[in-house]
């Protein structure tokens, strides 16, 4: 099987022919210039490069043995997990293991180079497009949606409250499901919900900014508001702005469902390959391919303050949701444990499910640890990362049942 990404980077080659009788002072002097500029070149491409102290040696030896002790006694147990398992510190890779196929029937492996669908994981990937235009001024937080989709029939819903599922926008694959709102034997894509929404007189779930209630249908929206703003597609604009410049290979938006069978597929816990279904055509919300390597170069970027401010960062990771007791939030594009009483750190994550696609991605900033685990074998295993957290700094057990 042929898996598809899209290329980032077009490389060209410049051919120069020159006399035989060429001057070597003009050619030493082309040489410098060449070099001059392939020096000016790298610094461009690597702009939101962070500086982190390097790892040592003991910590790497002392973590790499916890964390691989705990990878096979949590996670990669018998032939259930299949997919990409990675921790690093600091942006250097402790420990990384890949297991079982993108395409069992082809006998096609998965390893370091494999986009996998992330499932809800790709909500990170949205968000921060979404921020990236915000952190540019292109769009502001707080600015209403229809003054971007003017179609869009609710007034007080805010770019903000959509990051945050705070919108009140019900999921729509509860309200396409309803007798005459959709045919559930035709595909249903970003454009179609829009239509639903702006035609159907779909009722909001509450009133906005009054409660959190986790929804696909809110990154079904930023995607197509990044679409209107840019005059791209979701793929080419978060591939300039964040795919290209942090040198992400591996990483693209499946928006058309003709490649289905050219990406690495899911499958129930029987080695069956799982079906796709009228609810496969929509993304931002999922629909996110990556591997485990290229989303360590995005988290590596949100500690530089030029890729996201530092204001606007300070924004992503708090929680907005206080109408129920208890530590866990939601911030924007971003999951989180808020410790009380100063017990403990705070604990980022997201985790993805879709059909056979269960994925995790955790974050714990204080100590600038990286956790990140995808799995396409429909099982529980990836959620498990969560168990390791205690293991490497002072944060809280979040204990995973088997």
């Amino acid at each position: 099987m042929k898996k598809i990404f899209l290329p980032l980077l077009l490389v060209s080659s410049v051919f120069t022919s020159c006399d035989k009788n060429f001057d070597i002072a003009q050619m030493i002097r082309k040489k410098s210039d060449v070099i001059k500029d392939k020096k000016s070149k790298l610094i461009d491409e690597e702009p939101f490069e962070v500086k982190f102290n390097p790892v040592t040696p003991k910590y790497k030896l002392e973590t790499r043995e916890i964390v691989e002790n705990f990878y096979h006694n949590r996670i990669n147990r018998g032939s259930s997990f299949w997919g990409q398992f990675l921790v690093a510190k600091n942006g250097e890779i402790i420990y990384e293991d890949y297991q079982g196929y993108a395409n069992y029937q082809n006998k096609e492996k998965i390893n370091d180079s494999t986009p996998m669908h992330v499932a809800s994981v790709g909500k990170v990937f949205t968000g921060i497009t979404v921020l990236r235009l915000v952190n540019s001024g292109k769009i502001s937080l707080d600015q209403k949606v229809n003054t971007i989709l003017p179609g869009f029939p609710y007034d007080d819903i805010t770019v903000r409250l959509l990051l945050s599922h705070r919108s009140g926008l019900p999921y729509y694959g509860h309200f396409t499901a309803k007798p005459g709102i959709w045919d559930t034997k035709t595909t249903l894509t970003n454009k179609d919900v829009l239509n639903l929404l702006e035609t159907k007189d779909i009722k909001l779930d509450f009133k906005p900014d009054t409660r959190f209630t986790y929804s696909n249908t809110n990154y079904v929206i930023l995607a197509l508001i990044v679409e209107q703003i840019t005059q791209k597609s979701l793929q080419d604009a978060m591939k300039e702005l964040v795919l290209e410049p942090l040198k992400m290979h591996n990483t693209f938006v499946l928006d058309n469902l003709s490649n289905k069978e050219n990406v690495t597929q899911s499958y129930h816990a029987n080695n069956q390959k799982m079906h796709w279904d009228y609810l496969d055509g929509t993304y931002g919300d999922k629909n996110i391919y990556t591997t485990a390597r290229d989303l360590l170069k995005l988290d590596k970027a949100l500690y530089s303050d030029k890729f996201i401010s530092k204001a606007l960062k300070a924004q992503m990771y708090k929680g907005y949701s206080y109408e129920k007791a208890g530590s866990n939030n939601y911030g924007l594009a971003i999951r989180m444990v808020e410790p009380k009483n100063n017990d403990g750190n705070l604990y980022t994550f997201h985790n993805g499910w879709w059909r056979g696609n269960k994925t995790s991605y955790v974050t714990l900033r204080q100590d600038t640890i990286t956790i990140i685990c995808f799995n396409n074998h429909n099982s529980q295993l990836a959620y498990k990362t969560k168990e390791l957290a205690p293991k490497l700094g002072n944060y809280p057990f979040i204990e995973v049942n088997d």
